[in-house]
Order: C-alpha cells, then structure tokens, then sequence
C-alpha cells in the first residue's frame, strides 16, 4: 500500500485520468447521480490517493474552503476493493495531513446522511439539518 498526497499539477496524466474515472464510477453511475464533477475546486485541492499494486483504491480531495476552515471531499473507495478498510485509513491519512498543513482550522464536510455514524467515530459533529445534494441527502459536520 502507496499512500500519495499531491498537488493537482503534480499528478501525472494516468494518475488524474484514474482519479475522474473512479469519481464517476461511485459518485455518477452507481450513485445514479449527474453532477458537475468538474467544479474548479481540483485545482486548489491537495488530493490524496491510496495505491495498491500501483493502482488507486482510495481517493479524496482536501482544500481550504474560507479563511479559518478547510474541507475535503470526493472520498470514495473503488468498488472492487470495499470492506479492506481503506475508508477508515483515508480518513485516519487526511485529519493527519489538515493537522499538519491547516493548523487550528475547523474541518468542515458536506456527509452522505448514510455515513454519519462512519465520520462521527472521527471526532464529527452534525450541524445542520439533512439536505439533498444533487438528489442525494447530505449533512454538515464539522470537527
């Protein structure tokens, strides 16, 4: 296991290629969800990946959102490699990573409503009420 933190100009041409296929794979057509993935925000965005056999298994994307908070997103684990804990350890990779690089900023994320109990075992916290997202419910929370 491989675990990447990069700059958008530093992923190579398959790296950036790997990461918009496996986005659209979860987050368009098996979430059923059309979404302008390509939002802007990639390009200053840190984004880690997790390797195995030099393939990605595990993605998100982190970037400071305002002034005093930073965010991330885009966490998705690839379809055949569920259930190996590569979610838990991005999770584990990227609170280490904003400690290090966002000092005493309020991490703030946008949750698929399904994944509450999985981010509040990180330390977060609901702050608002249940929303819908390009059709799909989502909370805040923040730690």
């Amino acid at each position: 296991m491989e675990i990447l933190i990069k700059k958008f100009n530093e992923l190579s041409n398959i790296e950036l290629y790997e990461i918009l296929r496996l986005r659209i794979e979860v987050f368009v057509v098996e979430q059923n969800c059309i979404y302008n993935d390509i939002d802007g925000i990639d390009i200053d965005s840190y984004h880690l990946l997790i390797k195995d056999n030099s393939k990605i298994v595990a993605y998100l994307r982190v970037y400071q959102k305002s002034q005093n908070e930073v965010s991330f997103g885009r966490v998705l684990v690839s379809n055949s490699n569920r259930g190996k804990g590569y979610a838990k350890k991005i999770i584990e990779e990227v609170l280490v990573f904003i400690e290090k690089t966002y000092k005493n900023k309020t991490i703030v994320i946008e949750a698929q409503t399904y994944l509450q109990n999985f981010y509040e075992c990180f330390g977060f916290v609901i702050f608002s009420e249940e929303f819908l997202e390009d059709g799909i419910p989502h909370i805040m929370m923040k730690k």
